[in-house]
């Protein structure tokens, strides 16, 4: 099972990311756009994720993955169920979200290392 902690110590590597606490919930930002956040009991992680693809990830494993909400489904994001996910999968959605929300040259940068 992932932690908040785990994906703290991942995204606070990721090249300008902070990290807000909103209501009682841990985000992850890169200037004002919220990347990945968790529920306030931690047990859900709602991320980026392009939105032509999402009914698609939900569908393929709908025990790990739901919709947001109805209001949030204008944006880029889906949640996932954190006892489903696994540290390397885990990994790939974080970093997948972040690329989203930073200029490419950030990106390649970041993959240089």
């Amino acid at each position: 099972m992932v932690t908040v902690e785990d994906v703290r110590r991942l995204a606070l590597t990721l090249p300008r990311t902070h990290e807000a606490l909103v209501r009682d919930r841990v985000k992850f930002r890169v200037g004002a756009i919220v990347y990945v956040g968790f529920s306030a009991d931690e047990t859900i992680m709602g991320f980026g994720f392009p939105k032509e693809e999402r009914d698609a990830l939900i569908a393929a494993e709908p025990a790990k993955f739901e919709r947001p909400r109805p209001s949030d489904e204008r944006f880029n994001w889906v949640h996932a169920r954190l006892a489903a996910l696994d540290e390397a999968e885990t990994h790939e959605l974080v970093v997948e979200a972040w690329k989203m929300v930073v200029p490419k040259k950030v990106i390649a940068a970041y993959l240089a290392r």
